[in-house]
């Protein structure tokens, strides 16, 4: 299941993004580093940490099909991979055995999104429960993020390198003029339950 169109994947093999807060500064950080590997998620240490800190991650793994792993309210029929086909590649629906599937399928891409959540929040009695919380919300948006990935595979699958620039660029403006006037939106936490 490639995610990205031609070439694509040959320019972002990896990916790094933060976050600070300017009012705590070095007490607040979240990063997010991603690599993306043409496996089905069975490789250990993709990010190369030292074995220590190795010892201190916790893997989570991310089963789009599963809709267990989707909070109740985030669930959207038309964005469940385990109803959906695609008419362009005829990918889906994605069954229980849907990994298995694949790695038996040699002439189907297989991609696995590897990502690498750190996060610091040094504030005396709220560090372990804010960290859990980010942590859990995390996973909650690549959850969502990669099942819409997979379910509107018809809509990006025939898009150039020129096409996928052009939209980050009309979107970046977009977003530049909704934070600057726009009202607040986007996934709001999900319960603490």
């Amino acid at each position: 299941m490639g995610l990205f169109p031609g070439d694509s994947r040959i320019g972002v093999p990896f990916d790094s993004a933060g976050s600070r807060n300017e009012y705590m500064k070095d007490d607040f950080f979240i990063k997010i580093e991603t690599w993306h590997k043409p496996d089905l998620g069975t490789l250990e240490n993709v990010h190369d940490l030292d074995p220590n800190t190795w010892k201190t991650v916790e893997v989570v793994h991310i089963d789009i099909a599963d809709r267990s792993q989707v909070e109740p309210g985030d669930y959207k029929a038309n964005e469940d991979p385990a109803l959906f086909q695609s008419v362009k590649t005829k990918r889906g629906p994605l069954g229980p055995n849907w990994k298995k599937e694949l790695a038996n399928n040699p002439d189907c891409p297989q991609m696995c999104a590897y990502k690498l959540v750190t996060i610091k929040f040094k504030w005396w009695g709220l560090q372990n429960k804010v960290e859990n919380f980010i942590q859990k919300q995390e996973k909650r948006i690549f959850t969502n993020f990669h099942r819409q990935l997979f379910c509107w595979i018809d809509k990006w699958i025939d898009l150039t390198m020129e096409d996928i620039r052009r939209m980050e660029d009309e979107t970046q403006k977009e977003l530049e003029t909704l934070r600057n006037q726009g009202q607040v939106r986007g996934t709001s936490a999900a319960s603490d339950e």
